[in-house]
C-alpha cells in the first residue's frame, strides 16, 4: 500500500514554451498540438483534487475532478491544457509527480511513457504525439493554434524554457517598404523595414520587421533602398516611428510578411521577412 506523501507540493510553476519564428525537424525533438485553453494543474492527493490555472487560480470544474480521483493512484500532479470545444476537456500532455515521486528531474521520454500506462477516460485526453514531416503545416491547415516543440532528454523547468518552443500558425501579408534602420553590431546593410499598408487613401505605419533575412538580402536591399531615399517619412500616419537611425524612401518596394497577429494599436507582432515581391 502506497503511504500520502507528507512533502506533496501545495504548487509547482508550470514550465513555459519559448515563443520561435523558425520551422524545424528533427529526431531530438517531440512535437505536440498547441491548444488554445487555459493552462490547467491538476494535483490529488487520496481524495482532495485541486485544479488550479497557471496563475494558481483555483477552478472549479466537476467532471474533470471526478475524472482525475478515479486514476487508479493515490497521488498525481498533472499538467495539460483546459478547452470547452466539447464541454469541459483536460488535454493531458505531461506528469509531475506519481505516488511519492516527483518526476520532474525525469526526461521527457520518461515521463511520457508513466502518462501512458495512466487510463484517462473523458473528460481527461491524452495529447499525442504530431508526426507529420512538417508539423506546422498540419496545424495551420487544420486551423490548430500551432504546435509545440519539445526536446528529448529534457527536465521539466519551472519557467519558460528553450526545451519547449512554440510555433504558432502565421498570417502573411503584402506590406509596402517606407523606410528602414541602420544596422547594429556586425549585421551588414540594414536593421529592419520600416513597413506600411494603405487604407482610405492613407499609408499607416504597420511596424519593423527585422528578421527573416540572410546576408545577401540585406546588403542588396539596402543598395535598392539607398537609390530611392528621400528626405521625410511617407507615412501619413506614423505612430511608433523610430527618432533616430531612420533612412526614409519612395514606397515603392513591396514585400511579403508573415506574422503571428495584429496587436490592439495595429501593429504586426513578430513579424518575419518572407519574400520580395517584384
Amino acid at each position: 500500500m502506497i503511504r500520502v506523501s507528507v512533502d506533496f507540493p501545495d504548487w509547482l510553476v508550470p514550465m513555459a514554451a519559448t515563443l520561435t519564428q523558425q520551422r524545424f525537424t528533427g529526431p531530438e525533438w517531440i512535437f505536440e498540438r498547441k491548444l488554445d485553453g487555459i493552462r490547467l494543474l491538476a494535483f490529488r492527493q487520496r481524495d482532495v483534487v485541486r485544479l488550479l490555472s497557471r496563475n494558481r487560480l483555483p477552478q472549479h470544474l466537476p467532471s474533470i475532478e471526478r475524472a482525475v480521483a478515479g486514476l487508479p493512484v493515490t497521488e498525481i500532479i498533472l499538467d495539460g491544457e483546459l478547452t470547452w470545444s466539447n464541454g469541459a476537456t483536460y488535454h493531458v500532455f505531461d506528469v509531475l509527480w506519481i505516488d511519492g515521486q516527483r518526476v520532474t528531474g525525469q526526461p521527457l521520454e520518461h515521463r511520457r511513457r508513466v502518462l501512458a500506462k495512466l487510463p484517462l477516460e473523458a473528460p481527461l485526453v491524452r495529447v499525442e504525439e504530431v508526426t507529420d514531416a512538417k508539423p506546422w503545416e498540419r496545424a495551420c491547415a487544420e486551423g490548430w493554434e500551432g504546435v509545440i516543440a519539445k526536446r528529448r532528454g529534457s527536465l521539466y523547468e519551472h519557467r519558460r524554457s528553450p526545451m519547449w518552443l512554440k510555433m504558432k500558425c502565421e498570417l502573411a501579408h503584402d506590406f509596402i517598404v517606407g523606410g528602414f534602420t541602420d544596422p547594429q553590431g556586425k549585421r551588414a546593410g540594414l536593421g529592419a523595414l520600416l513597413v506600411g499598408y494603405t487604407e482610405r487613401d492613407e499609408f499607416l505605419f504597420a511596424g519593423k520587421v527585422g528578421t527573416g533575412f540572410d546576408t545577401r538580402t540585406l546588403v542588396d536591399l539596402r543598395a535598392r533602398l539607398d537609390s530611392i531615399e528621400i528626405a521625410a517619412p511617407p507615412f501619413t500616419r506614423g505612430k511608433g516611428l523610430p527618432r533616430k537611425g531612420a533612412h526614409w524612401v519612395k514606397p515603392e518596394v513591396v514585400v511579403s510578411v508573415a506574422f503571428i497577429e495584429w496587436t490592439v494599436h495595429r501593429k504586426l507582432r513578430h513579424p518575419r521577412l518572407l519574400d520580395l515581391r517584384r
